[in-house]
Protein backbone atom coordinates (compact mmCIF):
# COMPACT_ATOMS: atom_id res chain seq x y z
CA UNK A 1 0.00 0.00 0.00
CA UNK A 2 2.75 3.04 0.88
CA UNK A 3 4.73 1.56 -2.48
CA UNK A 4 1.78 2.19 -4.50
CA UNK A 5 0.73 5.20 -3.13
CA UNK A 6 4.26 6.80 -2.93
CA UNK A 7 4.24 6.43 -6.60
CA UNK A 8 2.02 8.80 -6.69
CA UNK A 9 4.06 11.72 -6.59
CA UNK A 10 4.64 11.20 -10.35
CA UNK A 11 1.17 12.48 -10.77
CA UNK A 12 0.20 16.21 -10.95
CA UNK A 13 -1.13 17.77 -7.97
CA UNK A 14 0.42 20.79 -8.93
CA UNK A 15 -1.29 24.28 -9.57
CA UNK A 16 -4.17 23.72 -7.49
CA UNK A 17 -5.06 27.21 -6.56
CA UNK A 18 -7.24 28.08 -3.38
CA UNK A 19 -8.53 30.25 -1.69
CA UNK A 20 -9.56 30.74 2.37
CA UNK A 21 -13.02 29.79 3.17
CA UNK A 22 -13.92 32.53 5.84
CA UNK A 23 -11.94 35.03 3.70
CA UNK A 24 -13.39 38.45 2.42
CA UNK A 25 -11.01 39.88 -0.34
CA UNK A 26 -7.67 41.07 0.67
CA UNK A 27 -6.17 44.12 -0.70
CA UNK A 28 -3.46 44.33 -3.01
CA UNK A 29 -0.12 45.98 -1.97
CA UNK A 30 0.67 48.97 -2.95
CA UNK A 31 2.32 49.47 -6.40
CA UNK A 32 4.45 52.78 -5.45
CA UNK A 33 8.25 53.24 -5.11
CA UNK A 34 8.95 54.18 -1.42
CA UNK A 35 11.32 57.17 -0.27
CA UNK A 36 14.32 56.16 1.42
CA UNK A 37 15.12 57.77 4.16
CA UNK A 38 18.34 56.15 5.03
CA UNK A 39 19.11 55.23 9.01
CA UNK A 40 18.69 56.57 12.28
CA UNK A 41 17.43 59.96 10.72
CA UNK A 42 13.97 60.02 12.77
CA UNK A 43 12.41 59.56 16.20
CA UNK A 44 12.83 55.92 16.86
CA UNK A 45 9.03 54.78 16.90
CA UNK A 46 8.00 57.27 14.56
CA UNK A 47 7.12 54.48 11.69
CA UNK A 48 4.87 52.07 13.72
CA UNK A 49 2.96 54.85 15.19
CA UNK A 50 2.23 55.65 11.62
CA UNK A 51 0.99 51.96 10.52
CA UNK A 52 -1.06 51.78 13.29
CA UNK A 53 0.99 50.19 15.81
CA UNK A 54 1.06 50.90 19.62
CA UNK A 55 4.09 50.37 20.60
CA UNK A 56 3.69 50.21 24.15
CA UNK A 57 1.20 47.52 24.30
CA UNK A 58 3.50 45.27 20.65
CA UNK A 59 7.00 45.26 22.92
CA UNK A 60 5.31 43.91 25.81
CA UNK A 61 4.25 40.75 23.87
CA UNK A 62 0.68 42.30 23.38
CA UNK A 63 -1.69 40.86 20.47
CA UNK A 64 -3.54 42.86 18.29
CA UNK A 65 -6.94 43.80 18.60
CA UNK A 66 -9.50 42.27 15.95
CA UNK A 67 -11.91 45.36 17.26
CA UNK A 68 -10.04 48.45 17.24
CA UNK A 69 -6.27 47.20 15.66
CA UNK A 70 -4.75 48.77 18.18
CA UNK A 71 -2.59 46.27 19.83
CA UNK A 72 -4.11 46.36 23.18
CA UNK A 73 -5.94 43.56 23.65
CA UNK A 74 -3.77 41.37 26.64
CA UNK A 75 -2.64 44.78 28.22
CA UNK A 76 0.90 46.17 28.42
CA UNK A 77 3.93 46.45 30.82
CA UNK A 78 5.63 48.34 28.44
CA UNK A 79 5.88 52.04 29.53
CA UNK A 80 3.97 54.18 26.65
CA UNK A 81 6.20 56.04 24.44
CA UNK A 82 9.05 53.47 25.47
CA UNK A 83 9.71 52.09 22.22
CA UNK A 84 12.19 54.61 20.76
CA UNK A 85 13.36 55.41 24.60
CA UNK A 86 14.35 52.33 25.66
CA UNK A 87 18.15 52.65 26.44
CA UNK A 88 20.76 54.85 24.92
CA UNK A 89 22.36 51.10 23.59
CA UNK A 90 18.93 50.76 21.94
CA UNK A 91 17.85 53.87 21.10
CA UNK A 92 21.13 55.11 19.00
CA UNK A 93 21.91 54.48 15.80
CA UNK A 94 22.67 51.43 14.38
CA UNK A 95 25.61 50.35 13.35
CA UNK A 96 25.93 50.14 9.33
CA UNK A 97 28.53 48.98 7.64
CA UNK A 98 30.19 49.96 4.30
CA UNK A 99 28.91 48.05 0.89
CA UNK A 100 30.34 44.87 -0.18
CA UNK A 101 30.12 43.39 -3.43
CA UNK A 102 29.90 39.33 -4.61
CA UNK A 103 28.96 38.98 -8.49
CA UNK A 104 26.17 41.27 -8.69
CA UNK A 105 25.13 42.12 -5.63
CA UNK A 106 25.67 44.98 -2.94
CA UNK A 107 25.77 43.57 0.66
CA UNK A 108 26.09 45.15 3.66
CA UNK A 109 26.02 44.59 7.13
CA UNK A 110 24.15 46.48 10.16
CA UNK A 111 23.81 45.96 13.62
CA UNK A 112 21.48 46.57 16.26
CA UNK A 113 21.10 46.40 19.63
CA UNK A 114 17.49 45.18 21.65
CA UNK A 115 16.25 44.51 24.85
CA UNK A 116 16.53 40.29 25.32
CA UNK A 117 13.11 41.02 26.94
CA UNK A 118 10.95 43.46 25.38
CA UNK A 119 8.51 43.82 28.47
CA UNK A 120 12.28 44.76 30.80
CA UNK A 121 13.46 47.58 28.00
CA UNK A 122 16.11 48.39 30.92
CA UNK A 123 17.88 45.37 29.69
CA UNK A 124 19.49 42.68 29.54
CA UNK A 125 20.37 43.61 26.30
CA UNK A 126 21.65 40.89 22.65
CA UNK A 127 22.66 41.70 19.05
CA UNK A 128 20.40 41.48 16.21
CA UNK A 129 22.46 41.36 12.90
CA UNK A 130 20.98 41.77 9.32
CA UNK A 131 22.29 41.73 6.26
CA UNK A 132 20.68 44.43 3.18
CA UNK A 133 21.01 43.33 -0.22
CA UNK A 134 20.12 45.00 -3.74
CA UNK A 135 21.17 44.76 -7.06
CA UNK A 136 24.53 46.30 -8.10
CA UNK A 137 23.86 49.88 -9.00
CA UNK A 138 21.16 50.20 -6.77
CA UNK A 139 22.58 50.80 -3.33
CA UNK A 140 20.76 54.46 -3.40
CA UNK A 141 17.68 53.21 -5.09
CA UNK A 142 14.43 53.88 -3.99
CA UNK A 143 13.09 50.50 -3.95
CA UNK A 144 10.21 48.35 -1.30
CA UNK A 145 11.86 45.67 1.14
CA UNK A 146 11.48 42.08 1.60
CA UNK A 147 12.45 40.45 4.65
CA UNK A 148 13.68 37.61 4.32
CA UNK A 149 12.88 34.89 7.62
CA UNK A 150 14.86 31.68 7.45
CA UNK A 151 13.72 28.49 8.44
CA UNK A 152 14.74 26.33 11.87
CA UNK A 153 14.32 27.07 14.21
CA UNK A 154 18.06 27.75 15.00
CA UNK A 155 19.50 28.81 11.52
CA UNK A 156 20.89 31.60 10.70
CA UNK A 157 20.22 33.31 6.90
CA UNK A 158 22.60 31.96 4.84
CA UNK A 159 25.21 34.29 3.12
CA UNK A 160 24.61 35.64 -0.19
CA UNK A 161 27.92 34.63 -2.93
CA UNK A 162 26.15 35.24 -6.05
CA UNK A 163 23.06 36.79 -7.49
CA UNK A 164 21.48 33.07 -8.18
CA UNK A 165 18.11 31.68 -7.47
CA UNK A 166 15.11 33.39 -5.42
CA UNK A 167 17.41 36.33 -4.48
CA UNK A 168 18.33 37.48 -7.69
CA UNK A 169 14.85 37.15 -8.85
CA UNK A 170 13.98 39.21 -5.69
CA UNK A 171 16.47 41.99 -5.76
CA UNK A 172 15.00 43.25 -9.33
CA UNK A 173 12.24 44.81 -7.57
CA UNK A 174 13.34 44.72 -3.83
CA UNK A 175 15.66 45.80 -1.70
CA UNK A 176 15.94 42.09 0.64
CA UNK A 177 16.74 41.98 4.39
CA UNK A 178 18.48 38.97 5.42
CA UNK A 179 17.99 38.67 9.33
CA UNK A 180 19.68 36.36 11.69
CA UNK A 181 17.42 35.33 14.21
CA UNK A 182 17.84 36.16 17.47
CA UNK A 183 20.30 33.35 19.15
CA UNK A 184 21.55 32.13 15.01
CA UNK A 185 24.50 33.51 12.98
CA UNK A 186 25.76 37.13 14.10
CA UNK A 187 22.49 37.82 16.64
CA UNK A 188 23.86 36.86 20.26
CA UNK A 189 24.69 33.01 18.90
CA UNK A 190 23.33 30.14 21.51
CA UNK A 191 25.58 27.44 21.79
CA UNK A 192 26.67 24.70 24.04
CA UNK A 193 29.55 26.55 24.90
CA UNK A 194 28.10 30.19 25.10
CA UNK A 195 25.49 28.80 27.08
CA UNK A 196 27.71 27.21 29.73
CA UNK A 197 28.32 30.84 30.93
CA UNK A 198 25.37 30.52 32.83
CA UNK A 199 25.76 28.78 36.94
CA UNK A 200 22.52 26.25 36.07
CA UNK A 201 20.02 24.74 33.88
CA UNK A 202 17.57 26.98 35.18
CA UNK A 203 19.02 30.47 34.22
CA UNK A 204 19.63 28.78 31.00
CA UNK A 205 16.16 28.08 30.58
CA UNK A 206 14.97 31.45 31.31
CA UNK A 207 17.12 33.21 28.60
CA UNK A 208 16.38 30.67 26.09
CA UNK A 209 12.61 31.22 26.35
CA UNK A 210 13.07 34.19 24.94
CA UNK A 211 14.10 33.09 21.93
CA UNK A 212 10.84 31.78 20.14
CA UNK A 213 8.54 33.16 17.59
CA UNK A 214 7.38 36.17 18.78
CA UNK A 215 10.40 38.02 19.84
CA UNK A 216 11.54 37.42 16.43
CA UNK A 217 8.81 39.15 15.33
CA UNK A 218 9.56 42.04 17.35
CA UNK A 219 13.27 42.26 16.72
CA UNK A 220 11.80 42.58 13.56
CA UNK A 221 9.56 45.37 14.12
CA UNK A 222 12.37 47.04 15.85
CA UNK A 223 14.41 46.56 12.60
CA UNK A 224 11.78 48.05 10.41
CA UNK A 225 11.30 50.97 12.39
CA UNK A 226 15.08 52.04 12.22
CA UNK A 227 16.06 51.16 8.97
CA UNK A 228 12.93 51.57 6.99
CA UNK A 229 11.62 55.39 6.22
CA UNK A 230 8.98 56.72 8.62
CA UNK A 231 5.64 55.11 8.05
CA UNK A 232 7.38 52.64 5.66
CA UNK A 233 5.74 48.74 5.75
CA UNK A 234 7.78 45.77 4.34
CA UNK A 235 7.15 42.29 3.10
CA UNK A 236 8.15 39.03 4.08
CA UNK A 237 9.09 35.74 2.41
CA UNK A 238 8.96 32.93 5.02
CA UNK A 239 10.42 29.76 4.39
CA UNK A 240 9.37 26.87 6.39
CA UNK A 241 9.83 28.09 10.24
CA UNK A 242 10.23 31.14 8.74
CA UNK A 243 6.73 31.04 7.64
CA UNK A 244 5.81 30.09 10.77
CA UNK A 245 7.59 33.61 12.45
CA UNK A 246 5.59 35.33 9.34
CA UNK A 247 2.67 34.16 10.67
CA UNK A 248 2.72 35.47 14.00
CA UNK A 249 3.35 38.55 12.62
CA UNK A 250 0.30 38.63 11.31
CA UNK A 251 -0.97 38.37 14.06
CA UNK A 252 0.65 40.48 16.48
CA UNK A 253 2.30 43.62 14.06
CA UNK A 254 0.04 43.29 10.81
CA UNK A 255 0.38 46.51 9.82
CA UNK A 256 3.78 46.59 9.37
CA UNK A 257 3.26 44.21 6.11
CA UNK A 258 2.45 45.17 2.89
CA UNK A 259 2.79 41.54 1.65
CA UNK A 260 3.39 38.21 3.10
CA UNK A 261 4.58 35.34 0.89
CA UNK A 262 5.14 31.52 2.38
CA UNK A 263 7.10 28.45 0.90
CA UNK A 264 6.25 24.96 2.92
CA UNK A 265 5.37 27.58 5.81
CA UNK A 266 2.50 27.46 7.21
CA UNK A 267 1.98 26.22 10.90
CA UNK A 268 -0.74 24.57 12.75
CA UNK A 269 -2.99 26.87 14.49
CA UNK A 270 -4.76 24.50 17.15
CA UNK A 271 -4.97 25.98 21.02
CA UNK A 272 -2.30 24.75 23.37
CA UNK A 273 0.43 22.12 22.16
CA UNK A 274 0.03 21.09 18.60
CA UNK A 275 3.07 18.58 18.84
CA UNK A 276 1.04 16.08 19.35
CA UNK A 277 -1.16 16.14 16.51
CA UNK A 278 1.83 17.40 14.46
CA UNK A 279 4.31 14.39 15.01
CA UNK A 280 1.20 11.95 14.22
CA UNK A 281 1.36 13.63 10.98
CA UNK A 282 4.88 13.62 10.79
CA UNK A 283 5.34 9.87 11.16
CA UNK A 284 2.66 9.06 8.52
CA UNK A 285 4.70 10.78 6.16
CA UNK A 286 7.94 10.13 7.06
CA UNK A 287 7.01 6.26 6.42
CA UNK A 288 6.11 6.43 3.42
CA UNK A 289 8.84 8.42 2.34
CA UNK A 290 11.37 5.78 3.62
CA UNK A 291 9.09 3.43 1.44
CA UNK A 292 9.81 5.77 -1.29
CA UNK A 293 13.58 5.61 -1.11
CA UNK A 294 13.55 1.96 -0.60
CA UNK A 295 11.39 1.72 -3.82
CA UNK A 296 14.22 3.93 -5.46
CA UNK A 297 17.27 1.63 -4.23
CA UNK A 298 15.99 -1.63 -3.38
CA UNK A 299 19.03 -2.81 -2.46
CA UNK A 300 19.82 -0.70 0.61
CA UNK A 301 16.88 -2.77 2.68
CA UNK A 302 20.08 -5.26 3.36
CA UNK A 303 22.69 -2.87 4.02
CA UNK A 304 20.89 -0.67 6.41
CA UNK A 305 19.71 -3.90 8.15
CA UNK A 306 23.63 -4.92 8.35
CA UNK A 307 24.43 -1.47 9.75
CA UNK A 308 21.99 -1.45 12.39
CA UNK A 309 23.13 -5.04 13.73
CA UNK A 310 26.02 -3.81 13.91
CA UNK A 311 25.59 -0.98 15.39
CA UNK A 312 23.78 -3.05 18.31
CA UNK A 313 26.31 -5.96 18.25
CA UNK A 314 28.93 -3.51 19.18
CA UNK A 315 27.21 -1.30 21.60
CA UNK A 316 27.58 1.72 19.55
CA UNK A 317 30.67 2.50 17.46
CA UNK A 318 32.76 5.83 18.11
CA UNK A 319 32.57 8.28 15.68
CA UNK A 320 35.76 10.19 15.11
CA UNK A 321 34.77 13.31 16.89
CA UNK A 322 34.26 10.59 19.94
CA UNK A 323 30.66 10.29 20.24
CA UNK A 324 28.80 6.97 19.73
CA UNK A 325 27.15 6.07 16.60
CA UNK A 326 23.84 3.84 17.48
CA UNK A 327 21.02 2.35 16.14
CA UNK A 328 18.76 5.02 17.00
CA UNK A 329 21.31 7.92 16.60
CA UNK A 330 22.06 6.58 12.50
CA UNK A 331 18.08 6.35 11.90
CA UNK A 332 18.36 10.40 12.27
CA UNK A 333 20.04 10.48 9.01
CA UNK A 334 16.48 10.59 7.47
CA UNK A 335 15.83 14.22 8.72
CA UNK A 336 18.37 15.67 5.62
CA UNK A 337 18.01 12.47 3.80
CA UNK A 338 13.90 11.70 3.01
CA UNK A 339 12.96 15.81 2.93
CA UNK A 340 14.20 17.36 0.24
CA UNK A 341 15.22 17.16 -2.96
CA UNK A 342 18.21 15.06 -4.08
CA UNK A 343 18.11 13.53 -0.63
CA UNK A 344 17.23 10.09 -1.98
CA UNK A 345 20.45 10.19 -3.71
CA UNK A 346 22.63 11.96 -1.33
CA UNK A 347 21.72 8.62 1.58
CA UNK A 348 22.45 5.92 -0.78
CA UNK A 349 26.06 7.93 -1.62
CA UNK A 350 26.00 8.18 1.91
CA UNK A 351 25.33 4.45 2.63
CA UNK A 352 27.47 2.79 -0.16
CA UNK A 353 30.50 4.19 1.64
CA UNK A 354 29.33 2.41 5.07
CA UNK A 355 31.67 -0.44 5.05
CA UNK A 356 35.49 -0.65 4.97
CA UNK A 357 37.41 -3.38 2.59
CA UNK A 358 38.77 -6.52 4.01
CA UNK A 359 42.41 -7.09 3.52
CA UNK A 360 42.90 -9.49 5.30
CA UNK A 361 40.05 -12.36 4.95
CA UNK A 362 39.29 -13.09 8.38
CA UNK A 363 39.75 -9.64 9.53
CA UNK A 364 36.68 -7.86 11.48
CA UNK A 365 34.13 -5.75 9.46
CA UNK A 366 34.60 -2.37 10.07
CA UNK A 367 32.51 0.63 9.34
CA UNK A 368 34.67 2.53 7.69
CA UNK A 369 35.89 6.22 8.70
CA UNK A 370 34.65 8.37 5.89
CA UNK A 371 31.64 6.53 6.38
CA UNK A 372 31.52 7.56 10.14
CA UNK A 373 32.69 11.06 9.48
CA UNK A 374 30.45 11.66 6.62
CA UNK A 375 27.74 10.77 9.59
CA UNK A 376 28.79 13.33 11.57
CA UNK A 377 28.89 16.23 8.49
CA UNK A 378 25.14 14.90 8.27
CA UNK A 379 24.85 15.64 12.23
CA UNK A 380 26.40 18.83 12.57
CA UNK A 381 23.85 21.35 12.81
CA UNK A 382 23.21 20.22 16.41
CA UNK A 383 26.61 20.91 17.64
CA UNK A 384 26.57 24.82 15.60
CA UNK A 385 23.08 25.03 16.17
CA UNK A 386 21.57 23.36 19.58
CA UNK A 387 18.23 25.77 19.55
CA UNK A 388 17.05 23.44 16.71
CA UNK A 389 16.84 21.12 19.38
CA UNK A 390 16.32 22.75 22.37
CA UNK A 391 13.68 25.03 20.79
CA UNK A 392 12.20 22.77 17.75
CA UNK A 393 8.76 21.58 20.15
CA UNK A 394 8.26 24.83 21.62
CA UNK A 395 7.75 26.64 18.36
CA UNK A 396 4.23 24.14 18.67
CA UNK A 397 3.50 25.67 22.17
CA UNK A 398 0.94 27.88 23.74
CA UNK A 399 0.18 27.62 27.35
CA UNK A 400 1.19 23.92 27.15
CA UNK A 401 4.05 21.67 27.58
CA UNK A 402 5.73 19.41 24.58
CA UNK A 403 6.67 16.43 27.35
CA UNK A 404 8.98 14.88 24.41
CA UNK A 405 5.65 14.92 22.10
CA UNK A 406 7.89 13.03 19.47
CA UNK A 407 9.20 10.28 21.31
CA UNK A 408 5.99 9.52 22.91
CA UNK A 409 4.28 9.93 19.66
CA UNK A 410 7.08 7.19 18.39
CA UNK A 411 6.14 4.80 21.10
CA UNK A 412 2.34 5.18 20.19
CA UNK A 413 3.40 3.34 16.75
CA UNK A 414 4.99 0.39 18.85
CA UNK A 415 7.51 -1.22 16.84
CA UNK A 416 7.61 0.69 13.75
CA UNK A 417 10.19 2.28 14.27
CA UNK A 418 12.20 0.41 16.27
CA UNK A 419 15.61 -0.22 14.36
CA UNK A 420 16.98 -3.34 16.02
CA UNK A 421 13.74 -5.24 16.34
CA UNK A 422 12.92 -4.62 13.00
CA UNK A 423 16.17 -5.76 11.36
CA UNK A 424 16.37 -9.32 13.94
CA UNK A 425 12.87 -9.68 12.11
CA UNK A 426 14.14 -9.07 8.21
CA UNK A 427 12.21 -5.77 7.95
CA UNK A 428 12.77 -2.51 6.29
CA UNK A 429 14.29 -0.35 9.06
CA UNK A 430 13.19 3.23 8.61
CA UNK A 431 14.73 6.10 9.43
CA UNK A 432 13.39 9.38 11.00
CA UNK A 433 12.21 12.81 10.29
CA UNK A 434 12.35 16.09 11.56
CA UNK A 435 12.05 14.71 15.57
CA UNK A 436 13.94 15.44 18.57
CA UNK A 437 13.90 12.66 20.90
CA UNK A 438 15.10 12.68 24.47
CA UNK A 439 18.03 10.33 24.47
CA UNK A 440 19.69 12.74 21.44
CA UNK A 441 20.64 14.46 24.68
CA UNK A 442 22.45 11.28 25.71
CA UNK A 443 23.44 10.08 22.76
CA UNK A 444 25.32 12.83 20.95
CA UNK A 445 28.10 14.44 22.54
CA UNK A 446 27.34 18.17 21.21
CA UNK A 447 23.80 18.12 23.35
CA UNK A 448 24.73 16.29 26.18
CA UNK A 449 25.86 19.87 28.14
CA UNK A 450 22.11 20.75 27.58
CA UNK A 451 20.51 17.87 28.97
CA UNK A 452 18.98 19.13 31.94
CA UNK A 453 17.62 22.57 29.92
CA UNK A 454 16.30 20.68 27.58
CA UNK A 455 14.15 18.81 30.22
CA UNK A 456 13.08 21.56 31.78
CA UNK A 457 11.84 23.61 28.58
CA UNK A 458 9.67 20.17 27.09
CA UNK A 459 8.33 20.71 30.84
CA UNK A 460 7.31 24.09 30.67
CA UNK A 461 3.81 25.13 30.40
CA UNK A 462 3.58 28.73 30.54
CA UNK A 463 4.93 29.52 26.82
CA UNK A 464 3.25 32.66 25.62
CA UNK A 465 0.74 32.54 22.79
CA UNK A 466 2.15 32.75 19.24
CA UNK A 467 -1.45 33.24 17.36
CA UNK A 468 -4.19 35.07 17.27
CA UNK A 469 -7.04 33.77 15.58
CA UNK A 470 -9.33 36.75 15.59
CA UNK A 471 -6.47 38.98 14.16
CA UNK A 472 -6.04 36.43 11.50
CA UNK A 473 -9.65 35.64 10.94
CA UNK A 474 -10.01 39.91 9.78
CA UNK A 475 -6.34 39.66 8.21
CA UNK A 476 -6.63 42.44 5.50
CA UNK A 477 -2.65 42.19 4.43
CA UNK A 478 -2.23 40.01 0.87
CA UNK A 479 -0.68 36.49 1.50
CA UNK A 480 0.04 33.69 -1.01
CA UNK A 481 1.31 30.37 0.23
CA UNK A 482 2.89 28.01 -1.99
CA UNK A 483 2.13 24.72 0.13
CA UNK A 484 3.83 21.58 -0.79
CA UNK A 485 1.33 18.32 -0.92
CA UNK A 486 4.33 15.82 -0.19
CA UNK A 487 6.04 17.94 2.24
CA UNK A 488 7.70 15.69 5.17
CA UNK A 489 8.64 18.55 7.22
CA UNK A 490 5.22 20.43 7.41
CA UNK A 491 2.06 19.02 7.19
CA UNK A 492 -0.18 19.47 3.68
CA UNK A 493 -3.02 18.29 5.82
CA UNK A 494 -2.27 20.58 8.71
CA UNK A 495 -1.29 23.55 6.05
CA UNK A 496 -4.46 23.12 4.76
CA UNK A 497 -6.41 23.71 7.77
CA UNK A 498 -4.51 27.03 8.94
CA UNK A 499 -5.23 28.19 5.78
CA UNK A 500 -8.56 28.29 6.28
CA UNK A 501 -8.14 30.25 9.37
CA UNK A 502 -6.35 33.01 7.29
CA UNK A 503 -8.71 35.74 5.99
CA UNK A 504 -8.04 36.50 1.96
CA UNK A 505 -5.03 34.19 1.93
CA UNK A 506 -4.54 32.62 -1.75
CA UNK A 507 -2.43 29.19 -1.39
CA UNK A 508 -0.62 27.31 -4.13
CA UNK A 509 -0.70 23.39 -3.57
CA UNK A 510 1.84 22.03 -5.66
CA UNK A 511 3.94 18.42 -5.57
CA UNK A 512 6.55 19.63 -8.22
CA UNK A 513 8.59 20.15 -5.23
CA UNK A 514 9.60 19.26 -1.83
CA UNK A 515 10.07 21.22 1.10
CA UNK A 516 13.43 22.13 -0.46
CA UNK A 517 10.92 23.93 -3.58
CA UNK A 518 12.64 27.51 -2.69
CA UNK A 519 16.05 26.23 -3.22
CA UNK A 520 15.24 24.16 -6.11
CA UNK A 521 13.45 26.45 -8.22
CA UNK A 522 12.88 30.12 -6.34
CA UNK A 523 12.27 32.74 -9.16
CA UNK A 524 9.30 30.41 -10.11
CA UNK A 525 7.79 30.07 -6.81
CA UNK A 526 8.21 33.62 -6.29
CA UNK A 527 6.57 34.76 -9.21
CA UNK A 528 3.38 32.46 -8.72
CA UNK A 529 3.34 33.62 -5.56
CA UNK A 530 3.05 37.27 -6.83
CA UNK A 531 0.97 36.30 -9.63
CA UNK A 532 -1.66 35.27 -7.32
CA UNK A 533 -1.73 38.85 -5.29
CA UNK A 534 -0.96 40.62 -8.49
CA UNK A 535 -3.89 39.05 -10.43
CA UNK A 536 -2.12 36.55 -12.73
CA UNK A 537 -4.44 34.07 -11.64
CA UNK A 538 -7.84 34.55 -10.47
CA UNK A 539 -10.40 33.08 -8.20
CA UNK A 540 -12.15 30.25 -9.95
Amino acid sequence: MLCSEALRSGSRVSNKYTFSANAGASSHPAAGKVARLGLGCRRAGSAAASVGLSASSFFSGGFASSAANDYNAMGSRYKAGAFGDVDSRTSSTPSVGAWFYVPELAVRDIYFNVPLDYSSPDGPFITIFVREVVAVGKEEHHQPYLLYLQGGPGFECGRPAEASGWMKKACEEYRVVLLDQRGTGLSTPLTASTLSQFTSAQQQASYLQHFRADNIVRDAEYVRSRLLPPGERWSILGQSYGGFCAVTYLSIAPGGLRLVLLTGGLPPLGEGCTADIVYRECFKRVALQNAKFYYRFPQDEELVRSIVLHLDAEGGVTLPSGGTLTPRVFQLLGLTGLGSAGGFERLHYLLERAWDPRLVPDAKRRLSHTFLRMVEVWLLDFDTNPLYALLHESIYCQGAASNWAAQRVREELGDQFDAVKVAKGGGKVLFTGEMIFPWMFDELNALKPLKEVAEILASKEDWPPLYNLETLARNTVPVAAAVYYEDMYVSFKLSDASAAKIRGIRTWVTNEYMHSGIREDGPRILDHLFGLLKGKFLLR
